[in-house]
């Protein structure tokens, strides 16, 4: 597979990040234990109706979480709960990094395509160290469109100057990998099931 391609597009939650275990987002676990949030108010206030806003950088992050942690009467600053989710939610997965390294190794572009707003994005370039390790973080936040929006797919594929038929996506989602594929994509399915799958499938 890999000596048809001309770049690697990876996700990052559920992928790169092993942050996703049987549908949910294990870095959570904790937060009423370590903040004192209860965690179904958390989310319920937080993941709302107007949290895609926030995921294509339409709206702040930072004043999201402010504006609720405020209207529920929690004292806690929004910085501080972000970098407290951030860190928890750095739990990179070493099946997928070391094949991303193997990749770079031999050259291959790849770059993170990932539904993530800009203050997290910068997050996985700097703190996490992706920066160094892909040429390239394509997010939600800072294109204006999420995937499985086609925009989203269009505009790394102008971006990179490639074709359709020569990148490959490496999503959790069956969603964005219906897309990929139907946008003229290749595109595998990373799940608990095909995760040790991957290494074959582009050739190894």
């Amino acid at each position: 597979m890999k000596s048809r391609l001309k770049a690697i597009a990876w996700d990052f939650d559920g992928v790169l990040n092993r942050n996703v275990v049987d549908g949910r987002f294990v870095w959570a676990d904790t937060i009423e234990q370590d903040l004192g949030l209860p965690l179904k108010e958390f989310e319920a206030g937080v993941f709302d109706g107007s949290f895609p806003d926030v995921i294509s950088g339409k709206k702040d992050l930072h004043e999201h979480v402010g504006a609720w942690l405020t209207a529920s009467g929690y004292s806690h600053k929004a910085q501080d709960v972000l970098e407290y989710w951030f860190a928890k939610d750095d739990l990179k997965d070493p099946l997928s990094g070391d094949l991303l390294d193997r990749l770079a190794a031999e050259g291959i572009v790849q770059v993170i395509a990932t539904n993530n707003e800009h203050y997290r994005a910068t997050y996985i370039e700097e703190t996490t160290g992706f920066a160094k390790r892909v040429s390239h973080v394509f997010s939600s936040g800072r294109i204006g469109y999420a995937k499985p929006d086609a925009a989203f797919f269009h505009h790394v594929t102008d971006t990179l100057r490639v074709a359709p038929g020569e990148m490959l996506l490496i999503d959790d989602s069956a969603v964005n990998v219906r897309t990929a594929r139907s946008l003229g994509w290749n595109a595998f399915h990373y799940t608990e099931e095909t995760r040790h799958s991957l290494a074959a499938y582009l050739g190894y």
